[in-house]
């Protein structure tokens, strides 16, 4: 039980998430620092708010013993605007620099990867034994013989180039 256990966090996948919630993590500061010191001021601006999370809609003032019921778009709009900048640093960042990298090890592995020589099959093996001899039966007879059959195997490995 304990053997699985250590085969689960030794795996390079619990080990890559690890890590992506720790700079997650400390990368959230940044971003919300961003939409609280930048992006919120601009948007109370626009709509006349002395912040972000005050614009909203009123549908009922408050009255004696009950609250105001407002629909605060601000703070929904704040909180998309820092999950587009988390998203956006995340893909440009962490995702397009890995995809990258891993197209570039496919194509080495996949350079690397020399193809296997073409290897006749047994029937073109036994087409081209029946032809050689029916070509040397026709020569002892002073015939002439029927063009020889070619698979196309020896073809393929005279075209291949050594290493």
């Amino acid at each position: 039980m304990l053997k699985g256990f250590k085969d689960f966090i030794l795996r390079g996948n619990v080990i890559d998430l690890a890590v992506a919630v720790v700079i997650g993590a400390a990368f959230t500061a940044i971003v919300t620092a961003l939409v609280e010191g930048i992006f919120n001021p601009v948007i109370a601006l626009l709509f006349n708010a002395d912040s972000i999370a005050g614009a909203g809609i009123t549908i009922r003032e408050a009255s004696e013993g009950s609250e105001a019921i407002v629909l605060s778009w601000g703070r929904v709009l704040s909180a998309l605007i820092q999950f587009l900048l988390i998203a956006a640093v995340v893909y440009f960042a962490l995702i397009v620099p890995m995809n990258y990298l891993k197209s570039k090890a496919f194509k080495k592995r996949e350079n690397d990867e020399a193809p296997a020589p073409a290897v006749p099959s047994e029937t073109d093996l036994l087409v081209e034994i029946r032809d050689l001899l029916a070509a040397q039966n026709a020569g002892q007879r002073g015939v002439e013989s029927h063009p020889a059959f070619n698979s196309g195997a020896q073809q393929q490995q005279q075209q291949q180039p050594e290493k």
